[in-house]
């Protein structure tokens, strides 16, 4: 068999800088069905990608499509800086099928203060369990950092959802439907930059072309953070809006009244329809690896890189997920 090329397979598989590129990475990345994986295939996975990084031999892999196949699953299940097998609910392959079903919950069950408590706290425990999953493994986020973070985005989404819910009781049931974005919208806008504090206030590294550290920018960690949540409330935007539009018409027909039973299982499955979609094509919004312009960083940070690199125009940085 002959030797398989060699790749930097630590590097996406597709071209990040356009929006195609990263919608296929990131298709892979948050593959559901990885989540079925076993044990067993998640550790062979695993040693596919440590002797391919090794430069030795991988007789598992006839081809390097293959090896591509076992990165994305051990990408789905391993932490990229710890090496540690993740919480199983807390991974990108989770993603869909976990917010398909809290997103189904809060768009069936929105009318009654005890419903919409549940689903809101259920919804930013998952969000905690998600942030403390895929916390940095080289700046890892405290645990007061992610109770306090977890306490202020329930507390934004319940008071944002509560107070439209007793605001719109007298119009459209179409408007009431709709109370759940507002209310995610609300505890993403919180719980991202609580979560991300260290960054807002200590910046973000600033990289060159060859990715050598150039500076370190707290306006490039803002930016990546307000992107970051535009992507969120992105990926949760067509589950949340084209069901209700469903519902509202399935309810103005009689379906409902006739089936009343059908409620949540319908919403539930459409919105997973849709997730399937959405999740991927709203993680690649916004190229992970950002680019800013060094006349755009704040004044000491945009001299200091002019001073010993007058020649570069643009720097990089992480935006996160």
């Amino acid at each position: 068999m002959a030797p398989l090329p060699r790749v930097d397979i630590d590097q996406p598989k597709y071209d990040q800088s356009t929006y195609l590129g990263r919608a296929k990475h990131f298709f892979l990345v948050t593959n559901p069905l990885n989540v079925l994986a076993t044990n067993k295939k998640l550790e062979e996975a695993r040693q596919i990608v440590l002797k391919y990084r090794a430069g030795k031999d991988v007789p598992e892999c006839e081809t390097i499509d293959d090896v591509w196949r076992a990165k994305y699953l051990y990408d789905s299940a391993f932490h990229p800086e710890t090496g540690e097998r993740q919480i199983i609910i807390g991974r990108m392959s989770a993603q869909m099928p976990m917010n398909t079903f809290i997103t189904g919950g809060m768009m069936a069950f929105y009318k009654t203060t005890r419903a919409v408590v549940f689903w809101q706290w259920f919804n930013q425990t998952f969000n905690a369990i998600v942030n403390y999953t895929n916390r940095s493994g080289a700046s890892p986020v405290s645990k007061s950092q992610l109770m306090t973070s977890y306490c202020l985005a329930t507390s934004g989404a319940l008071a944002t959802a509560l107070s439209l819910n007793r605001a719109v009781k007298k119009m459209s049931p179409l408007v009431g439907r709709l109370v759940p974005l507002v209310a995610v919208a609300a505890g993403n806008c919180i719980n991202i930059p609580c979560m991300r504090m260290q960054e807002i206030r200590n910046g973000v590294v600033l990289l060159d072309e060859k990715n050598t550290e150039v500076g370190v920018s707290r306006k490039a960690a803002c930016l990546g953070i307000t992107a970051v949540i535009l992507s969120r409330i992105g990926m949760a935007i067509p589950g949340m809006t084209m069901t209700p539009v469903m519902m509202n018409v399935l309810e103005q027909r009689g379906f409902l009244a006739k089936y009343p039973n059908w409620n949540a299982p319908i919403q539930t499955l459409f919105c997973g329809f849709v997730l399937i979609f959405a999740t991927p094509l709203g993680c690649a919004f916004f190229s992970q690896r950002a680019a800013i312009k060094v006349s755009s960083l704040e004044k000491k940070v945009r001299e200091n890189i002019q001073k010993k690199r007058p020649d570069l125009d643009t720097v990089w940085y992480n935006k996160g997920l």
